[in-house]
């Protein structure tokens, strides 16, 4: 069985059964994994889905549990814990995965992950 397949068996058992709004969000979710670095907002998801931005929203929360930008930052801090680990710098870091400023990043980094991402890579290379 894919990685297809398995998504929508687990999300199928969580929702009432509906192929085409379950498609909709694994392709979505698939699509933001896959572009994460590039300038992504819900006008360019709901656009590669064919489908309303609003009505988008709606289902990828009710699937997820969460909205796609949120999915969306939450792929790209964990990328960039991966990038900072393999001793990439952090201004690097942060446009590699989409950011557009080092300060944002740091400040987002540091909310979700509670240290800066600067102490971040220190203390990944010192565990190594």
């Amino acid at each position: 069985m894919n990685f297809y397949q398995k998504e929508i068996n687990r999300i199928s058992k969580i929702c009432y059964k509906n192929e085409g709004q379950i498609k909709t969000v694994i392709r979505t979710k698939k699509f933001i994994e896959n572009n994460f670095e590039q300038e992504l907002n819900l006008d360019v998801l709901s656009d590669s889905q064919f489908t309303s931005k609003f009505h988008l929203l709606r289902l990828f929360k009710k699937y997820y549990g969460m909205t796609p930008m949120r999915y969306l930052i939450d792929r790209r801090i964990e990328k960039s814990k991966e990038y900072l680990r393999n001793g990439m710098p952090v201004t690097q870091t942060c446009f590699a995965v989409g950011f557009e400023s080092p300060s944002s990043f740091s400040t987002l980094f540091k909310t979700k992950i509670g240290i800066a991402p600067m102490e971040f890579q220190k203390r990944a290379i010192f565990a190594k």
